[in-house]
């Protein structure tokens, strides 16, 4: 929509000319504006709507407006008929005629009678009068601004109602088919917290898809600054935190799904795990029967007996699969696995603390042979007190029970023994104890 020339002097014919042209052609503009408000798709679902809210007291105010709209641009239109008609009298208007057409064309002369109900619902706009008096120009910019505030609101409402209920409807099929799906893998409300989660989605959805119809507006986020027509979006927050709770279900369902497509594979390795720790400490039990008859004044940790909670809980497990509970059977192996790699590692851990002192024992073993063969390189095998300190660290190591400390003790006493005949010079070099005394 346009904007008329200020009033001034008296118009010549040429000033009203062109004039007319320009008022011909803003008629033109702003009736085919209106007729697009009017055929609007958000102004005939606003006007069959049952609204409520903000929607709804602005819509009243709109539709208003919309009236006054069609009636200043009635009276626009009879002020440019008139106009025109003045002008067609004579081919070469009189003083007179130019008196009347500066007069209407600029002056304060367009009458409009607003009704009441109108006036009542855009009193901003309009003022308390049942009529008022406008100049063309002024009439433009009325129009001008109920139409960006009533095209503003139509267009918002459009938008929301183009953009929400659509997707809100697509969730909602989804939502369906999940919950579908989570009844034949046995996640149902108040037997597992998805199967609620299910049902609080759904009544959420239900609500906004009312709320949306009835009330759009609500959910429209206005552009800050902008001025133009339908400025900001449809707000989604609502809808968008939904659809994250119904994907954080959906995902929870596959997990069970998961389970119950690999439950045997998983049960079966579970149990070879379990079985593996059983050994373990089977092992270790034993071991430390041996370390207690062949290692003397040594401290041996006790070896716990078979995790049978964890075995009970297998069986369990084993009866969710047989009665196809999947949504009890999924976060029980989920913890049973954790629970039988743990399980492992400890039963190794103590296996690998009882032996502890028989390692001890073979490396002092291993550090007594390897002195030998490098005194025999070196043609000293037969000195008399290299024999005696080995066959005594010897008897030591290979005795049970074993005193480890006596017998690290004697393997220092024939390691400083070799070193001393292998110095080049003579000086004495005494091997240092790297693991200090033995508790």
């Amino acid at each position: 929509m346009g904007v008329t020339g200020p009033p001034g002097p008296v118009m010549d014919r040429d000033e009203v000319d062109r004039a007319l042209a320009r008022l011909g052609a803003e008629h033109e503009a702003i009736e085919t504006s209106l007729l697009a408000l009017q055929d609007h798709a958000g102004r005939r679902l606003l006007e069959g709507a049952e609204l409520t809210g903000t929607t709804k007291e602005r819509w009243i105010a709109a539709d208003a407006q919309i009236t006054l709209l069609w009636a200043y641009f009635d009276a626009y239109s009879g002020a440019l008929r008139q106009a025109r008609e003045i002008r067609a009298r004579r081919r070469w208007s009189s003083r007179e005629d130019l008196v009347e057409l500066t007069e209407l064309l600029r002056g304060t002369s367009v009458t409009v009678a607003g009704s009441a109900s109108a006036m009542a619902n855009a009193p901003t706009l309009t003022g308390t009068k049942l009529s008022e008096q406008y100049s063309l120009s002024e009439l433009v910019d009325r129009m001008n601004e109920l139409y960006a505030t009533s095209l503003d609101m139509v267009v918002a409402a459009d938008a929301v109602w183009s953009a929400l209920p659509a997707r809100i409807d697509l969730l909602s099929a989804e939502l369906q088919r999940t919950r579908q799906l989570a009844h034949s893998v046995g996640v149902r409300p108040g037997e597992h917290p998805s199967g609620d989660d299910l049902e609080r989605i759904t009544r959420t959805l239900t609500r906004l898809r009312e709320q949306v119809v009835s009330d759009p507006l609500a959910f429209w986020v206005s552009a800050g600054g902008s001025s133009a027509p339908g400025g900001g979006r449809p707000d989604t927050s609502r809808y968008d935190r939904e659809a994250r709770a119904l994907e954080e279900v959906r995902r929870e369902i596959d997990a069970v799904l998961t389970v119950r497509q690999d439950a045997e594979a998983r049960l079966v390795k579970l149990r070879d795990v379990l079985s593996r720790a059983d050994r373990t400490l089977a092992e270790a039990r034993s071991a430390r029967g041996e370390v207690l008859a062949k290692i003397a004044a040594s401290e041996v940790p006790a070896v716990s007996g078979p995790p049978t909670a964890l075995q009970e809980q297998l069986a369990t497990a084993a009866e969710y699969r047989r009665h196809a509970q999947w949504h009890r059977l999924s976060p029980l192996l989920e913890s049973l696995e954790q629970k039988a790699e743990d399980e492992l590692l400890r039963a190794r851990e103590s296996l690998t603390a009882v032996t502890a002192p028989l390692a001890v024992r073979a490396e002092l073993r291993g550090r007594l042979d390897a002195y030998k063969a490098k005194v025999a390189r070196h043609g000293l095998a037969e000195d008399p007190l290299l024999v005696e300190r080995y066959d005594a660290a010897r008897r030591m190591l290979w005795s049970a029970p074993c005193d480890l400390r006596v017998a690290e003790q004697a393997v220092l006493r024939y390691q400083r023994a070799a070193a001393e005949l292998l110095s080049p010079s003579g000086e004495r070099s005494v091997p240092q104890d790297r693991r200090g005394e033995w508790s």
